[in-house]
């Protein structure tokens, strides 16, 4: 299989090289480059078709190539006869010119190894399109493969063949001599042309109003080119040696029946005895089988069986053809009314043009496409008749992928959108925005689009002016933010500014307010509202159009306005705003709307900013105290007894241990809980009249009870009640704890002790905060109470109790 397939491929290598050097050798190449092989056509499909461009003008022309190794197995003489045959078809259609024969562009050549001729661009035969892929590149081009005619090009293809026979018959009456479908070449754009004049005849006497034509006699022993195709010939061709003009619309009638029946003749004719094919022909031509048109439309089904008379006189004539109902379908006359497009005026075109819209969406794409958007893009050289081509050509972008209007469309284009006058074009433009937006590549929107959009801002033309500034928000999520921040904004505020139409100042204003969502917070603080600012009309209409872009801004999720800038400049100036003479009642009732909100949420804002920062403060304030208190605390703990220097340092937070840590924690969890209790009350103490300001004075009664109990010696004095030291015994957690010597000291149940039997003392100083009379102690008395303490080796401890502390 492999062996195969690689066969084939050095088969059709070997071809495509043959082919390629023939050509290189003809003098056509010389002028033109040959391209690839895109079909067949021609007498017997003899002639390849390739595409090719003109070399000093890039314009894009059809080579057609026959290759002389075809007619090898020919004598000189046949072979001669073929190229002679061959080369007057050309030089024939080389001579007429009509928009329905295949238009030539350059000569034919000959070489050593082939004929060739340029002609304008081709798609293919109308053999190939209808299955016939004789003399076709392999594999065959897809183009062609799937290629289907629509009923529109159907009708209007056999109408301008009809046309053209009509030239030919009537203008320089001629008869063709072999119309079929190897001969009909349908052109780039679709439209269907005639070639394949080789046997032609000319009337003998063209200047007589019946013209006179002279039939040669059927040889069979011929070549095959050198001889019509007999399944399109009118039996008298055969029968009786005549023709005439009927006999090319015999021709036409087995052309219809192919068309509408895949390529197929009406009859099959045995070449090797064609008399005899003929007279059986003759028989059923006369007795015609109704079933033999089944596929023919039904309106043209009568007309077709009259052009496959018998009697040359029943068939109707090329320009009867023309006039049949059937081709009288709006898109046939829409096709037909673009060829002949260079025989109208302005006028006559402004009107089609106006009414094509309505007919442009009841023909096939391919049809709009390829046949009617070059007429139109054509017009484009024309000012006058841009405003009238231009929204149908849009229209038809608007049904094109992407890549189709940028390859078909868009280079037609660039050039129109320069264009400032007349003032239509750039309406029609901006109406289409969306369109050019999304369909245009970025480098060409920014190059070519957007510029126009620009000169719309600054055009003189106020209705302009407003189109445009009533467009762009259509778009505005369709400009990148760079081209709207830099050169779209800066244009619209210098049309607000600079105009003296109020409508455009207003127009603005509402622009503005609708393509706030596409620009960031900050550019809209830095650059849009102090624009604001600088509006000097104050029409009601501004008025309420600065209030809606600041309306706009505060409400929206994304912007905002920041409670600073409401309270400096936003609120400011919409108060001065609010009261200008010219508002009427709902005017003011909106202003002042706008401006509670403002001021709500600047309230609520700031309000919880203040709080905030209130609670901070106070939660910073308290940790700052018991830090303080906490420091205090492990010094008079871990104090040196004993008369011992105690050496107090601020402990290293980022060096303690667990179990101070936790016992930290306890501590600031205790104190919470205190902090959230109602305050203490004395309830005992009875503040005297006109004291609630002064001061106890401590000291002597504490140093007559130091001195009593200096000289109370083994006495046991009762028990104190409702001092304020309280004195825990020895057993106690707290003297526990602490391990401290036991040395002579006072205990409520034994009274002060001998030193041989000395007791530990633990005393808690109370100090009430919320006394209305303050408490303190003299230096004196703190000495004497400190020398008192280290006599009788007491140990004095402290406690924090509602956050104050007593130290000793």
């Amino acid at each position: 299989m492999e062996s195969m397939l690689n066969k084939f491929k050095n088969t059709v290598t070997k071809v495509t090289a043959d082919v390629t050097s023939a050509v290189m050798g003809n003098p056509v190449t010389r002028e033109f480059e040959v391209g690839r092989h895109i079909a067949s056509g021609g007498p017997g499909l003899c002639w390849r078709i390739y595409n090719g461009t003109k070399k000093s003008t890039k314009q894009e022309v059809a080579v057609f190539v026959f290759d002389k190794k075809i007619i090898d197995k020919y004598q000189k003489f046949d072979k001669d006869q073929i190229i002679d045959s061959l080369k007057k078809g050309v030089q024939q259609l080389t001579r007429l010119r009509h928009p329905r024969l295949l238009t030539v562009q350059h000569p034919l050549e000959e070489s050593r190894d082939c004929l060739a001729f340029c002609t304008e661009p081709v798609f293919a035969s109308l053999s190939n399109v209808l299955g016939q892929w004789d003399n076709l590149p392999s594999p065959v081009p897809n183009d062609i493969k799937e290629y289907k005619l629509f009923d529109v090009e159907t009708k209007y293809g056999l109408l301008q063949i009809s046309e053209g026979l009509s030239f030919l018959h009537g203008g320089v009456k001629m008869v063709h001599g072999n119309l079929c479908l190897e001969n009909i070449i349908l052109n780039k754009s679709g439209a269907w042309k005639i070639m394949g004049f080789d046997f032609s005849i000319s009337s003998v006497n063209p200047s007589d109003a019946e013209p006179k034509y002279s039939c040669k006699e059927w040889e069979p022993n011929l070549p095959p080119l050198c001889l019509p195709n007999p399944e399109y010939l009118a039996p008298e061709y055969i029968l009786s040696v005549s023709c005439d003009a009927a006999s090319d619309m015999y021709s036409l009638g087995v052309v219809m029946h192919s068309v509408f029946n895949e390529g197929k003749p009406v009859f099959q004719v045995n070449k090797h005895d064609i008399f005899k094919s003929f007279s059986r022909q003759l028989d059923q031509l006369s007795n015609m089988n109704p079933a033999l048109l089944n596929k023919i439309p039904e309106e043209v089904r009568e007309h077709v069986k009259m052009l496959l008379s018998v009697t040359p006189n029943v068939r109707p004539d090329a320009d009867q053809m023309t006039k049949i109902p059937f081709f009288d379908d709006v898109g046939a006359v829409t096709l037909q009314y673009f060829d002949t497009l260079f025989q109208r005026d302005n006028l006559q075109k402004s009107q089609f043009y106006k009414g094509l819209p309505k007919v442009l969406p009841k023909l096939p794409k391919r049809v709009v496409v390829y046949r009617i958007l070059p007429a139109l893009t054509s017009e484009f050289v024309n000012p006058d008749m841009v405003p009238f081509v231009l929204p149908n050509v849009l229209l038809i972008a608007e049904d094109c992928t992407k890549e189709e209007y940028v390859r078909l469309i868009l280079p037609d284009l660039t050039p129109v959108f320069k264009q400032q006058e007349p003032i239509q074009i750039l309406l029609i433009f901006l109406q289409k925005m969306d369109l050019l937006l999304t369909k245009t590549p970025s480098e060409d929107i920014k190059n070519s689009v957007l510029p126009m959009v620009y000169r719309a801002l600054e055009a003189p033309s106020v209705q302009i002016q407003e189109l445009c500034l009533n467009i762009i928000p259509t778009f505005a999520n369709l400009i990148d933010y760079p081209a709207m921040k830099n050169s779209l904004i800066p244009r619209i505020k210098s049309a607000c500014l600079q105009t003296s139409s109020l409508a455009v100042r207003v127009n603005s204003l509402v622009c503005l307010g609708k393509i706030l969502e596409y620009l960031d917070k900050w550019f809209v603080i830095d650059e849009i509202l102090p624009f604001l600012l600088q509006i000097p009309s104050r029409e009601p209409a501004v008025l309420m159009g600065v209030l809606g872009i600041y309306k706009c801004t505060f409400s929206h999720k994304k912007l905002g306005i920041p409670k600073e800038h409401l309270a400096t400049k936003s609120l400011p100036h919409l108060v001065s705003l609010s009261i200008d003479n010219n508002l009427n009642l709902n005017q003011f009732n909106s202003f002042m709307v706008v401006i509670r909100e403002m001021l709500s949420r600047m309230e609520a804002e700031h309000k919880t900013k203040l709080e905030q920062l209130h609670a901070m403060q106070e939660q910073q304030r308290f940790l700052s105290t018991f830090h303080q208190l906490s420091l205090k605390s492990n010094t008079s703990v871990n104090g040196k007894e004993n008369g011992s220097s105690v050496a107090t340092s601020q402990p290293n937070r980022m060096s303690l241990t667990l179990e101070e840590k936790q016992r930290l924690a306890k501590e600031q969890e205790q104190a919470a809980k205190l902090r959230s209790q109602q305050p203490l009350a004395p309830q005992s103490i009875k503040p005297a009249a006109n004291t609630n300001s002064q001061t106890k004075d401590l000291t002597s009664s504490l140093m007559n009870n130091m001195t009593s109990l200096s000289l109370a010696g083994s006495a046991r004095p009762p028990p104190v009640q409702g001092s304020t030291m309280s004195a825990f015994p020895s057993s106690s957690p707290m003297a526990g704890s602490m391990g401290a010597p036991v040395s002579n000291g006072f205990n409520p149940a034994m009274g002060f002790q001998t030193a041989s039997q000395p007791i530990t003392f633990n005393f808690i100083c109370l100090f009430p905060h919320h006394l209305n009379d303050s408490l303190f102690l003299s230096d004196a008395a703190i000495l004497t109470l400190g020398g008192f303490l280290k006599q009788n080796r007491i140990y004095l401890y402290s406690s924090c109790v509602m956050g104050c502390a007593a130290d000793v």
